[in-house]
């Protein structure tokens, strides 16, 4: 049995870890959702259509998800250090060769194999998997929530920084200051790898390590709740990437200013990082299968008052807040679903690949909304597709089976 100081100083570390999964998670999702700020400058000075820059970001959500399963793997076998590492660096190294790329070729290179990859080293799926293996059942879905607002944090500081460079000094310099600031995470990175491996064996040994990656992945795949999971997933990707790559443009379309769109974007953020630490508040309490279903939901009727409103300043900020606070939240609900599912042992792994499907959503988001765009003349139709596929992501989630695996009863 462990004694008092034992159990403060397991808690006292895993606080830590959760404050450097935070500040991670922020620069990781700081820096990617400005992207959408590049949107008008990058196509007006380079004379490409949105289509196409649509596109190379999609490809880039895509990536990061091929990417997720096959790093989760790696840092649920040989830790997390080196994984963030080579993350950092790979994000910061496509960033800089966006500022000198004048041809989609190049653009896509680090925009969406170089940048797309960093994101998936040292973003969610490796994250939440570290945070799930050391933190206690009955706070897994709270502290991956609070990890998860450490994503709003980062655009709090990081969108307005971004558009106040590019309105000063150019698209170009913006992302150069961008790409430096990466190389400030490595320490974090091993700082966070520190702790994991401090805390991590023994409730490894609990959560049946004895199990191979291979028959993990056999156990998930033969259950349909991980399959419900990855489409529910598919779904929330869609949204938020459209979003967050079309809805800067979309307001300034609407005669509005870019600064106002990224004040507009600050405010969604402001409002998810009280949602993403709600729902995970929940998540420990209720059934995360109808809390999903919930967030679904709103986000269709929420998406359809906005859509059949006039668009006006008042209207673009109460659907910043109203969307903003169910944005993230399903984070913590779907990875503390997997954990429940088949314990936290390969979390990263399953993560990974549920991750996945969110970021061929992401693809599919981006480049539906421009093509849309470029075919139209608007995003109404993007627009009324949200609608639909959320009402779809609320009935798979109304149907998951969210009973712990045979495996885990047995050993319970």
């Amino acid at each position: 049995m462990k004694n008092a100081s034992e159990i403060k100083l397991n808690s006292t570390y895993i606080l830590m870890a959760v404050f450097c999964g935070f500040i991670i998670i922020g620069f990781v999702f700081g820096g990617r959702h400005s992207f959408g700020f590049l949107m008008r400058p990058i196509t007006l000075d380079l004379g490409w259509s949105r289509e196409t820059l649509s596109i190379i970001f999609g490809a880039q959500a895509l990536i990061n998800g091929m990417a997720a399963p096959f790093l989760g793997a790696i840092a649920d076998r040989w830790g997390v250090g080196r994984t963030i590492t080579v993350g950092c660096l790979l994000y910061a190294s496509g960033i800089y060769i966006m500022t000198i790329s004048f041809s989609p070729i190049t653009m896509f290179i680090g925009a969406g194999v170089f940048v797309g990859i960093g994101v998936s080293a040292c973003g969610l799926p490796i994250l939440v998997g570290v945070i799930s293996k050391i933190a206690p059942d009955n706070k897994r879905s709270l502290m991956i929530g609070i990890v998860t607002t450490g994503a709003t944090a980062g655009q709090l500081l990081i969108i307005p920084s971004f558009q106040w460079g590019i309105q000063l000094f150019g698209w170009h310099y913006a992302l150069l200051v961008l790409s430096i600031c990466f190389f400030c995470l490595l320490p974090l990175g091993w700082f966070l790898a520190h702790i994991s491996n401090l805390l991590s064996e023994a409730r490894t040994k609990k959560n049946n390590r004895s199990q191979s990656l291979s028959e993990a992945l056999i156990e998930a795949r033969s259950n349909s709740g991980f399959i419900l999971l990855i489409l529910g997933f598919f779904v929330c990707g869609f949204q938020i990437q459209f979003m967050y790559t079309h809805l800067p443009a979309f307001i300034e379309d609407g005669g509005l200013t870019l600064s106002f769109a990224a004040k507009a974007m600050v405010l969604l953020s402001i409002f998810n990082m009280a949602g993403a630490w709600t729902a995970g508040f929940l998540g420990d309490r209720y059934r995360k299968k109808y809390l999903l279903a919930g967030i679904y939901i709103l986000r269709a009727f929420f998406i359809t008052i906005f859509t059949l409103l006039p668009s006006s300043e008042s209207s673009i900020l109460i659907f910043c807040a109203c969307i903003g606070f169910i944005w993230l939240g399903t984070v913590p609900l779907t990875s503390g679903i997997i954990a429940q599912l088949f314990g936290s042992a390969f979390m990263s792994t399953l993560f990974g690949i549920v991750y996945l499907g969110h970021q061929m959503g992401n693809f599919m988001g981006a480049w539906i909304g421009g093509l849309i765009f470029d075919i139209t003349g608007t995003y109404h139709l993007a627009w009324w597709l949200s609608v639909i596929l959320s009402i779809f992501a609320a009935l798979i989630h109304l149907l998951l089976r969210d009973q712990p695996v045979e495996r885990l009863i047995k050993t319970n």
